[in-house]
């Protein structure tokens, strides 16, 4: 049962994350597109933002094997 808990949380930490990246990527290009004099600030900020979204599957993967081994 662990195994399938870790499988489980991974992938819908990868789906979450997926679809977070997609609506911070595209929402940053929405905005690059209208004030393109703002673009190297807004590819900074959304780096941060991608950073800390891509976190979440980096923690359910370590709680997935934590559960997997008890």
């Amino acid at each position: 049962m662990g195994a399938i808990a870790a499988g489980i949380a991974a992938g819908l930490a990868a789906v979450g994350a997926g679809y977070g990246n997609g609506q911070v990527i595209g929402h940053t290009v929405d905005a690059m597109a209208r004030q393109p004099e703002l673009m190297g600030d807004l590819r900074t900020t959304m780096f941060i933002g991608v950073g800390l979204i891509e976190a979440l599957p980096i923690l359910s993967i370590v709680v997935g094997f934590l559960v997997m081994n008890k």
